[in-house]
Protein backbone atom coordinates (compact mmCIF):
# COMPACT_ATOMS: atom_id res chain seq x y z
CA UNK A 1 0.00 0.00 0.00
CA UNK A 2 2.66 2.02 1.12
CA UNK A 3 5.06 1.40 -2.21
CA UNK A 4 1.43 2.15 -4.49
CA UNK A 5 0.84 5.02 -2.54
CA UNK A 6 4.23 6.91 -3.54
CA UNK A 7 3.67 5.76 -7.38
CA UNK A 8 0.38 7.49 -7.29
CA UNK A 9 2.35 10.67 -5.43
CA UNK A 10 5.39 10.95 -7.90
CA UNK A 11 2.74 10.14 -11.06
CA UNK A 12 0.32 12.81 -10.07
CA UNK A 13 3.59 15.76 -9.45
CA UNK A 14 5.01 14.07 -12.43
CA UNK A 15 1.75 14.96 -14.24
CA UNK A 16 1.59 18.76 -12.69
CA UNK A 17 5.31 19.23 -13.82
CA UNK A 18 4.64 18.17 -17.64
CA UNK A 19 1.14 19.95 -17.65
CA UNK A 20 2.94 23.53 -16.60
CA UNK A 21 6.03 23.04 -19.07
CA UNK A 22 3.18 22.04 -21.93
CA UNK A 23 1.79 25.91 -20.76
CA UNK A 24 4.79 27.22 -20.88
CA UNK A 25 5.42 26.03 -24.53
CA UNK A 26 2.18 27.43 -25.50
CA UNK A 27 3.85 30.71 -24.14
CA UNK A 28 7.00 30.64 -26.11
CA UNK A 29 5.38 29.41 -29.32
CA UNK A 30 3.16 32.80 -29.05
CA UNK A 31 6.47 34.59 -28.75
CA UNK A 32 8.11 33.11 -31.92
CA UNK A 33 6.78 34.00 -35.33
CA UNK A 34 4.16 32.21 -36.87
CA UNK A 35 4.77 31.14 -41.03
CA UNK A 36 2.39 33.62 -42.16
CA UNK A 37 4.45 36.53 -40.61
CA UNK A 38 7.61 34.87 -41.97
CA UNK A 39 6.22 34.54 -45.45
CA UNK A 40 5.08 38.19 -45.98
CA UNK A 41 8.88 38.93 -45.21
CA UNK A 42 10.60 36.47 -47.18
CA UNK A 43 8.77 34.71 -49.70
CA UNK A 44 10.49 31.12 -50.11
CA UNK A 45 12.28 29.95 -47.23
CA UNK A 46 11.69 27.50 -44.26
CA UNK A 47 11.89 26.62 -40.57
CA UNK A 48 13.10 23.25 -39.27
CA UNK A 49 12.32 23.84 -35.83
CA UNK A 50 12.30 19.97 -33.57
CA UNK A 51 12.96 21.32 -29.72
CA UNK A 52 14.27 17.93 -27.86
CA UNK A 53 11.67 18.61 -25.15
CA UNK A 54 8.62 19.85 -24.70
CA UNK A 55 10.08 23.63 -24.75
CA UNK A 56 13.23 24.51 -26.62
CA UNK A 57 16.43 26.68 -25.71
CA UNK A 58 16.93 27.01 -30.05
CA UNK A 59 14.22 30.50 -31.30
CA UNK A 60 14.06 31.64 -34.51
CA UNK A 61 13.31 35.74 -34.66
CA UNK A 62 12.77 37.97 -37.97
CA UNK A 63 11.49 41.84 -38.23
CA UNK A 64 11.22 44.13 -40.77
CA UNK A 65 12.66 47.67 -40.58
CA UNK A 66 12.62 50.52 -43.46
CA UNK A 67 14.31 47.63 -46.12
CA UNK A 68 15.64 45.60 -44.02
CA UNK A 69 14.79 42.26 -43.31
CA UNK A 70 16.68 40.89 -39.72
CA UNK A 71 16.76 37.20 -38.97
CA UNK A 72 18.01 34.77 -36.35
CA UNK A 73 18.59 31.62 -35.30
CA UNK A 74 19.57 31.40 -31.35
CA UNK A 75 20.95 28.27 -29.47
CA UNK A 76 20.84 29.10 -25.73
CA UNK A 77 22.95 27.27 -23.55
CA UNK A 78 21.08 23.72 -22.03
CA UNK A 79 17.19 23.18 -23.58
CA UNK A 80 13.78 22.33 -21.95
CA UNK A 81 12.91 24.99 -19.37
CA UNK A 82 16.55 26.56 -18.15
CA UNK A 83 16.82 27.41 -22.21
CA UNK A 84 13.23 28.44 -23.14
CA UNK A 85 14.47 30.93 -20.35
CA UNK A 86 17.20 32.33 -22.09
CA UNK A 87 15.42 32.51 -25.54
CA UNK A 88 12.62 34.92 -24.86
CA UNK A 89 15.72 36.83 -22.64
CA UNK A 90 17.40 36.67 -26.32
CA UNK A 91 13.99 37.65 -28.30
CA UNK A 92 12.65 39.96 -26.18
CA UNK A 93 15.96 41.97 -26.01
CA UNK A 94 16.26 41.53 -30.02
CA UNK A 95 12.94 43.58 -30.08
CA UNK A 96 14.07 46.09 -28.06
CA UNK A 97 17.54 46.47 -30.14
CA UNK A 98 16.36 46.03 -33.38
CA UNK A 99 12.36 47.13 -33.23
CA UNK A 100 12.67 49.81 -30.93
CA UNK A 101 16.54 51.55 -31.35
CA UNK A 102 16.05 50.40 -34.96
CA UNK A 103 20.10 48.78 -35.08
CA UNK A 104 20.15 47.48 -38.36
CA UNK A 105 23.87 46.94 -38.37
CA UNK A 106 24.53 43.01 -38.02
CA UNK A 107 27.40 42.94 -35.79
CA UNK A 108 26.31 45.85 -33.90
CA UNK A 109 23.22 43.92 -33.36
CA UNK A 110 24.98 41.03 -31.40
CA UNK A 111 27.18 43.50 -29.59
CA UNK A 112 24.46 45.76 -28.31
CA UNK A 113 22.82 42.26 -27.49
CA UNK A 114 26.04 40.86 -25.77
CA UNK A 115 25.73 43.84 -23.91
CA UNK A 116 22.37 43.39 -21.97
CA UNK A 117 22.63 40.15 -21.26
CA UNK A 118 26.04 40.25 -19.45
CA UNK A 119 24.01 42.92 -17.35
CA UNK A 120 20.77 40.76 -17.04
CA UNK A 121 22.31 38.32 -15.65
CA UNK A 122 25.02 40.14 -13.72
CA UNK A 123 28.12 38.33 -15.53
CA UNK A 124 31.16 40.39 -14.42
CA UNK A 125 33.67 37.45 -14.46
CA UNK A 126 33.31 36.33 -10.92
CA UNK A 127 33.57 32.35 -10.24
CA UNK A 128 29.98 31.97 -8.46
CA UNK A 129 28.13 33.96 -11.61
CA UNK A 130 26.16 32.58 -14.55
CA UNK A 131 27.67 31.04 -17.29
CA UNK A 132 24.75 30.92 -19.59
CA UNK A 133 24.71 32.46 -23.14
CA UNK A 134 23.25 32.46 -26.87
CA UNK A 135 24.93 31.25 -29.57
CA UNK A 136 23.35 32.85 -32.59
CA UNK A 137 23.45 33.58 -36.23
CA UNK A 138 22.16 36.82 -37.49
CA UNK A 139 21.54 38.28 -41.17
CA UNK A 140 20.54 41.11 -42.40
CA UNK A 141 18.57 41.32 -45.61
CA UNK A 142 19.29 44.77 -47.76
CA UNK A 143 16.14 44.03 -50.20
CA UNK A 144 16.74 47.22 -51.98
CA UNK A 145 20.52 46.56 -52.59
CA UNK A 146 20.14 43.01 -52.52
CA UNK A 147 22.74 43.01 -49.93
CA UNK A 148 23.33 40.29 -46.83
CA UNK A 149 24.69 41.26 -43.79
CA UNK A 150 25.67 38.33 -41.76
CA UNK A 151 27.38 38.58 -37.90
CA UNK A 152 27.54 34.98 -35.80
CA UNK A 153 28.26 34.20 -32.06
CA UNK A 154 29.68 30.94 -32.82
CA UNK A 155 27.31 29.64 -35.81
CA UNK A 156 28.26 30.30 -39.17
CA UNK A 157 26.24 30.81 -42.34
CA UNK A 158 25.79 28.68 -45.09
CA UNK A 159 25.79 30.06 -48.92
CA UNK A 160 24.68 28.15 -51.77
CA UNK A 161 25.64 30.43 -55.21
CA UNK A 162 24.96 28.13 -58.59
CA UNK A 163 27.37 29.32 -60.95
CA UNK A 164 26.75 27.67 -64.62
CA UNK A 165 25.05 24.74 -62.88
CA UNK A 166 28.27 24.73 -60.37
CA UNK A 167 26.97 24.86 -56.96
CA UNK A 168 29.33 26.12 -54.45
CA UNK A 169 29.04 26.33 -50.55
CA UNK A 170 30.55 28.78 -49.30
CA UNK A 171 31.10 29.31 -45.34
CA UNK A 172 31.17 32.04 -43.22
CA UNK A 173 32.71 31.08 -40.41
CA UNK A 174 31.27 32.97 -36.55
CA UNK A 175 33.34 34.55 -34.41
CA UNK A 176 34.39 32.04 -31.57
CA UNK A 177 32.60 33.79 -28.50
CA UNK A 178 28.90 33.60 -27.24
CA UNK A 179 26.43 36.07 -26.24
CA UNK A 180 27.10 36.15 -22.63
CA UNK A 181 29.85 34.60 -20.40
CA UNK A 182 33.12 34.49 -22.33
CA UNK A 183 37.19 34.11 -20.88
CA UNK A 184 38.31 35.33 -23.33
CA UNK A 185 38.62 39.49 -24.78
CA UNK A 186 35.48 40.96 -25.73
CA UNK A 187 36.13 42.19 -28.97
CA UNK A 188 33.62 43.66 -31.33
CA UNK A 189 31.65 41.17 -33.94
CA UNK A 190 32.60 40.61 -37.18
CA UNK A 191 30.08 42.11 -39.97
CA UNK A 192 30.48 39.93 -43.19
CA UNK A 193 28.91 42.28 -46.26
CA UNK A 194 27.91 39.79 -49.09
CA UNK A 195 26.49 40.83 -52.27
CA UNK A 196 23.26 38.58 -53.21
CA UNK A 197 23.44 36.87 -56.64
CA UNK A 198 19.96 35.40 -58.08
CA UNK A 199 19.11 32.15 -56.88
CA UNK A 200 21.41 32.29 -53.79
CA UNK A 201 20.01 30.44 -50.93
CA UNK A 202 21.87 30.43 -46.85
CA UNK A 203 20.79 28.76 -44.10
CA UNK A 204 21.38 29.68 -40.47
CA UNK A 205 21.24 26.96 -38.01
CA UNK A 206 22.06 25.60 -34.37
CA UNK A 207 24.36 22.87 -33.68
CA UNK A 208 21.67 19.99 -33.25
CA UNK A 209 21.28 19.18 -36.80
CA UNK A 210 25.25 18.24 -37.01
CA UNK A 211 25.72 17.15 -33.45
CA UNK A 212 22.63 14.32 -33.95
CA UNK A 213 23.77 10.78 -33.50
CA UNK A 214 22.64 7.63 -34.98
CA UNK A 215 23.05 4.70 -37.04
CA UNK A 216 24.52 1.52 -36.31
CA UNK A 217 27.36 3.03 -34.53
CA UNK A 218 25.92 6.00 -33.15
CA UNK A 219 28.14 8.47 -34.83
CA UNK A 220 27.28 12.57 -35.16
CA UNK A 221 25.91 13.69 -38.37
CA UNK A 222 28.59 15.57 -38.49
CA UNK A 223 29.01 19.20 -40.81
CA UNK A 224 30.69 17.79 -43.70
CA UNK A 225 27.38 15.56 -44.24
CA UNK A 226 25.21 18.57 -43.58
CA UNK A 227 27.31 20.80 -46.02
CA UNK A 228 26.96 17.77 -48.33
CA UNK A 229 23.21 17.12 -47.81
CA UNK A 230 22.62 20.69 -48.45
CA UNK A 231 24.68 20.91 -51.86
CA UNK A 232 22.57 18.39 -53.14
CA UNK A 233 19.28 18.73 -52.37
CA UNK A 234 19.70 23.30 -53.09
CA UNK A 235 17.26 23.33 -56.16
CA UNK A 236 14.57 21.51 -54.58
CA UNK A 237 11.68 24.13 -53.46
CA UNK A 238 12.23 25.34 -49.86
CA UNK A 239 9.70 23.26 -48.54
CA UNK A 240 10.87 19.97 -49.64
CA UNK A 241 13.98 20.96 -48.46
CA UNK A 242 12.84 21.28 -45.28
CA UNK A 243 11.13 17.73 -45.42
CA UNK A 244 14.48 16.07 -46.65
CA UNK A 245 16.13 17.31 -43.84
CA UNK A 246 13.25 16.37 -41.26
CA UNK A 247 13.43 12.96 -42.63
CA UNK A 248 17.30 12.68 -42.55
CA UNK A 249 17.36 13.86 -39.32
CA UNK A 250 14.69 11.10 -38.19
CA UNK A 251 15.99 8.20 -40.41
CA UNK A 252 19.52 9.03 -38.63
CA UNK A 253 18.06 9.16 -35.08
CA UNK A 254 16.25 5.64 -35.62
CA UNK A 255 15.80 4.18 -31.84
CA UNK A 256 18.33 6.74 -30.73
CA UNK A 257 16.87 9.69 -28.63
CA UNK A 258 17.30 13.05 -29.49
CA UNK A 259 20.08 14.67 -28.07
CA UNK A 260 19.54 18.73 -28.37
CA UNK A 261 16.89 20.94 -30.31
CA UNK A 262 17.41 21.06 -33.90
CA UNK A 263 16.87 24.66 -35.93
CA UNK A 264 17.75 25.03 -39.49
CA UNK A 265 16.50 28.11 -41.33
CA UNK A 266 16.77 27.84 -45.33
CA UNK A 267 16.59 31.41 -47.34
CA UNK A 268 16.53 31.72 -51.06
CA UNK A 269 16.99 35.01 -52.80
Amino acid sequence: DKIESQHDLVVEKNNEIIDSINYAQKIQSALLPTESFISELINESFILFRPKDIVSGDFYWIKRVKQYVILAAGDCTGHGVPGAFMSMLGMSYLNEIVHRREITQANQVLNELRKLIKNSLRQHGNPDESKDGIDMALCVIDEKNRFLQYAGANNPLYLIRNTSGDPKLIEFKADRMPLGYYQGKFNTFTNNDIQLEHGDEFYLFSDGFVEQKGGGEGKKFLSKNFKKLLQEIHEEPMQEQKNILDKTITDLMGDNSQIDDILVMGVSV
